[in-house]
């Protein structure tokens, strides 16, 4: 297509390189930083955002012919849903397509706590191996695990612990039909009954500091917590304090309450296993979720209903 011919789209925070060339092909792309404002030739031709920053009211009204926000990824809880509806701006994500790269992520952070993977991997390279054997860590297959939130990544985790021959339980605010797991009545009773409490569930006002110090001192002082959802989840305050006092044994952490800051105290503890939030962080994943965010735009300016709409106005 001619570039002159393409309809303009904002990019908002910095194109992840797979999916920059995707992009391109079928829009002339405005990239936008994330806090800035939009200069005045970008906001009179641009009807699409995409974004993989926050959208705020303020920024919305700044795009007065905006009327499409696609964000990339399944979270919205960083764009002001309540603005977007007021101002008749339809607002997509990708869903779906990080389920399994997050699911192995939540694995992979379970298994890096719980057999020392990590702190393995430092022994050896300090060369202290020769002064003596590394401690002792905890057997994975055949453990009890709560998985706060049954959706889809939350399903897909429980499909992995079944291959560990793990005990399968779940909160969520309704029951999932279908499965073969014991739903727990509330996020205490959950942890209360696992040696390992994953966090699937979504961000946002509702599920603030959801896991807190209740609940950390019901998973106990040889549990294990994982988040592979959103760092305001936790109360970091809370589980920086059980991680220091023994209040549980470990965890590890994909994502942080105010990203991407993380903690000091965190990051000075030996029980902790850190990532820098990239759950969904793999190029197929990324690959997919471009395709999706294109076809979303597509349909959006070939006036038909978009695919995967989290608000339509």
């Amino acid at each position: 297509m001619n570039a002159s011919l393409k309809p303009a789209v904002i990019h908002l925070g910095a194109p992840m390189d797979p999916c920059q060339d995707r992009y391109r092909r079928h829009f002339r792309l405005h990239v936008l930083a994330a806090g800035a404002p939009p200069p005045a030739a970008v906001a009179d031709e641009s009807q699409a955002m995409i974004t993989t920053a926050p959208v705020t009211a303020g920024l919305m009204d700044a795009l007065p012919r905006l009327r499409l926000i696609a964000a990339f990824g399944a979270g919205v809880d960083r764009i002001d849903l309540a603005a977007a509806q007021a101002r008749g701006i339809t607002v997509t994500n990708t869903p779906g397509v990080t389920d399994a790269c997050v699911a192995d992520m939540a694995f992979g952070l379970l298994l890096a706590t719980m057999r020392g993977i990590a702190a393995g991997d430092r022994f050896v390279r300090a060369g202290t191996w020769a002064a003596g054997p590394f401690a002792l860590s905890h057997r994975v297959s055949g453990r009890r695990i709560g998985i706060l939130g049954l959706g889809h990544i939350g399903r897909a985790i429980a499909r992995r612990a079944e291959g560990f021959d793990m005990v399968v339980s779940y909160h969520s605010r309704h029951a999932v039909p279908g499965v073969p797991y014991a739903r727990k009545d509330s996020v205490v009773a959950l942890a209360a009954d696992a040696d390992i409490l994953v966090i699937a569930c979504p961000g946002g006002a509702a599920t603030r500091h959801l896991v807190g110090a209740e609940v950390l001192r019901a998973l106990g002082p040889r549990g294990v917590l994982v988040n592979i959802a959103r760092g305001s989840i936790v109360d970091e305050a809370a589980l920086i304090a059980a991680l220091q006092t023994g209040g549980i044994a470990a965890a590890g952490l994909d994502v942080f309450a105010q990203e991407p800051e993380v903690p000091a105290a965190l990051r000075t503890l030996d029980n902790v296993v850190l990532t820098p939030h990239r759950g969904g962080g793999t190029y197929e994943t990324f690959e997919d979720a471009a395709d999706l965010v294109i076809a979303n735009l597509l349909a959006f300016f070939r006036g038909e209903a978009v695919p995967t709409p989290v608000g339509v106005v």
